[in-house]
């Protein structure tokens, strides 16, 4: 696609990703999975990274081989479009969500729900092992999103720079939110009022916590990706079906599941789900569509 189209297209990703990864129970990785960039997005990132260690190491020569390999034209205008949303996000969509919460939820399982189908459509050679993965996989999620969420008031900055870096992976792993993660080690709200009031010191410790988690594990997962393809995609089939408990619009204070009680608004939160999923089947769409016209203008 043309340069300029592209750099539009790569933004309003960064968008969705970004806006995704406010919300507890959605991940930023889903929607690069969705949009159709994930693999060239944990690659860009892979040899940042290495990029980064190379000039630590004073190796100026391996670094500036990385730099040349990195995807700018996708990072930069998708980085921007993330920290965009963030700062927006930031102020809108928590209140959305105390305010609609069950259909907030509602839009969400929608969402990632009609997004299943993506990884595995992308597994070469369906196998019985696969399978297994993909179960295993969701049963892994499945537990780890039913944790109960805790409040730390005041986290010491180390503990900020670790609870990034853990989050940050959950943020580039299609089923995983990185919000929840942050939920569950009591640092969502500190981080959200960080951003709001601009507290720099908490944010950049945030930020280099996330930047050496993202680093690390993007490594690991372009490793994963090149050699163990087609089982990494079960994998994150099954981490996205795990994770649609985090998005059940019926949930008590404690993550169990109920079943809607009379009152609660059943039919608008069916329609928000059906949204969702007709939606996110759009956009899988246009991705793949975005995608071949790229090919297609490169070669």
């Amino acid at each position: 696609m043309p340069s300029t189209r592209r750099t539009i297209t790569h933004y309003a990703q960064g968008l969705l990703m970004g806006g995704a990864d406010i919300i507890p129970g959605v991940s930023g990785g889903t929607m690069a999975l969705i949009v159709g960039i994930y693999e060239a997005l944990i690659g860009a990132l892979s040899h940042l990274y290495a990029a980064a260690l190379a000039f630590v190491r004073l190796d100026t020569t391996e670094a500036h081989q990385h730099v040349r390999q990195v995807e700018w034209q996708l990072l930069i205008p998708l980085g921007l479009g993330i920290v965009t949303a963030l700062l927006v996000g930031a102020r809108v969509i928590p209140g959305l969500l105390e305010q609609y919460p069950m259909q907030c939820r509602g839009l969400f399982f929608g969402l990632i729900a009609g997004s299943l189908a993506i990884p595995w459509q992308r597994i070469r050679q369906r196998r019985s092992s696969h399978i297994a993965i993909g179960l295993g996989a969701a049963v892994l999620a499945f537990v780890l999103v039913g944790l109960p969420p805790s409040t730390i008031t005041a986290p010491s900055l180390l503990y900020v720079f670790a609870a990034a870096a853990v989050a940050i992976c959950a943020m580039i792993l299609p089923g995983v939110s990185g919000a929840f993660l942050l939920l569950v080690l009591g640092i969502y709200e500190a981080t959200l009022t960080a951003v709001n009031e601009r507290d720099l010191l908490f944010v950049l410790v945030f930020m280099l916590g996330a930047g050496t988690g993202l680093g690390l594990f993007s490594t690991l997962l372009n490793y994963l990706l090149q050699h163990r393809h087609d089982a990494t995609m079960a994998a994150l089939v099954g981490l996205m079906a795990g994770s649609l408990r985090a998005l059940w619009p019926w949930l008590a204070e404690d993550r169990s599941l109920h079943l809607p009680a009379t009152g609660d608004p059943v039919g608008s939160v069916i329609v928000l789900g059906v949204l969702g999923f007709v939606f996110v089947t759009a956009l899988a769409w246009f991705g793949r569509r975005s995608l071949s016209s790229s090919v297609t203008v490169e070669s």
